[in-house]
């Protein structure tokens, strides 16, 4: 197997097998990294009950992501493997990360989370599927106003990042 297609087959497995967010985390930070040669350390995941229509965000000048709890949820309600699961989590935290790295664009940022997600997977994968398409692709045709998610407390992913720095 060429270079090309054993980097294609390692981040595959990885995000096939990512168990957690903090799994898939490792792998965003390293297919921007393979894709783009950036990278940004220190950053928090929280997990918020959003509007469906919001799959996260990323508070400019601030390390934290805020991801939509209900997204991922209503995915996995839906009886879908692990894959598929972590194929919506990948692009909603690639695209807001791409949003920490000072890419603030929303139409620039969609179409990089594409071009990195078909450079590290390849066009006919999942996660690089759903990144060309949009990550609601996943949602089956649910209609916004049929969620209805009583609203908890925010709460933040432990062990989100490995670091050995403190960050402000």
């Amino acid at each position: 197997m060429g270079g090309a297609d054993a980097d294609t087959e390692r981040f595959r497995n990885r995000l096939d097998n990512a168990a957690t967010y903090a799994e898939v985390w490792e792998i965003v930070k390293d297919t921007v990294d393979f894709a783009l040669q950036r990278r940004r350390a220190g950053m928090l995941l929280f997990l918020d009950d959003l509007p469906i229509q919001l799959g996260a965000y990323h508070p400019l000048g601030t390390n934290n992501i805020v991801l939509n709890r209900v997204l991922v949820q209503i995915v996995e309600a839906e009886g879908e493997p692990r894959n598929v699961v972590n194929a919506l989590i990948y692009n909603l935290l690639v695209h807001e990360y791409l949003h920490a790295l000072g890419e603030v664009s929303e139409v620039a940022v969609r179409e990089i989370v594409a071009r990195v997600a078909e450079k590290c997977f390849g066009k006919n994968y999942l996660a690089a599927q759903v990144a060309v398409k949009s990550p609601w692709t996943l949602l089956k045709g649910i209609p916004p106003q049929a969620v209805n998610v009583p609203r908890r407390v925010m709460e933040i992913v432990k062990d989100f990042e490995k670091t050995d720095r403190y960050v402000v």
